[in-house]
């Protein structure tokens, strides 16, 4: 039986992009059923006091440095040449996650976030604008019109704002994080101890 790997994501976070085609690949290679959660990074940093590093660690003689090189190393090494960092970074994501809560399905909610990582770490779509985001909705082929008026849906809005609470009740606080039944990692630098674990090793 296949384990289940659990993927908390925010599409404003630029490590959920840089996770997510070594996730889906580590996925493939080890026979896990992926699963995507969607929340709302803004309402995990609230109820954690988290905020962004750039922001949190502004003040750390090069901290901010090394981070922006380790993160062009992780670029470099899964030659992801078309990322461009969001100019308008940190930036509010909601409509972009209830989209993704009011998909039918895993299937339709997967296709979604591969539509929408290019769209806002390439080509940096300004994701508040709905007519942009129906834009891009039209042009993968999903019924826009459903989408878009399922954001505005009560029972939408509480399945993220809860998606939200549950994470950081089991121990979340920012994106990428990481689940394999209850046991948890953070970061893409852990994507390889997450391979280990999926294919026998500890965590």
């Amino acid at each position: 039986m296949s384990q289940t790997l659990e993927f908390i994501l925010d599409l404003a976070a630029p490590n959920g992009y840089l996770a997510w085609y070594p996730l889906k690949e580590i996925a493939g290679r080890t026979g896990a059923k992926l699963v995507v959660t969607p929340v709302f990074l803004g309402g995990m940093h609230k109820i954690t006091g988290n905020s962004p590093p750039m922001m949190r660690d502004a003040d750390v003689k090069g901290k901010v440095p090394y981070a922006a090189l380790e993160f062009c190393r992780f670029l470099d090494r899964h030659a992801m040449d078309r990322f461009s960092m969001h100019p308008d970074l940190p930036f509010n994501s909601i409509l972009l996650q209830r989209i993704l809560v009011a998909a039918k399905d895993q299937n339709e909610m997967q296709a979604l976030v591969d539509l929408f990582q290019p769209a806002v770490w390439e080509r940096n779509i300004d994701c508040g604008d709905a007519d942009v985001v129906r834009e891009v909705l039209e042009s993968g082929g999903f019924d826009a019109e459903r989408l878009l008026s399922a954001t505005q849906d009560a029972a939408v809005k509480q399945t993220l704002a809860d998606n939200t609470e549950k994470a950081v009740e089991r121990g979340a606080f920012g994106i990428p994080t990481f689940f394999v039944g209850d046991e948890m990692w953070f970061g893409k630098e852990r994507l390889g101890q997450l391979e280990d674990y999926l294919t026998g090793g500890k965590p």
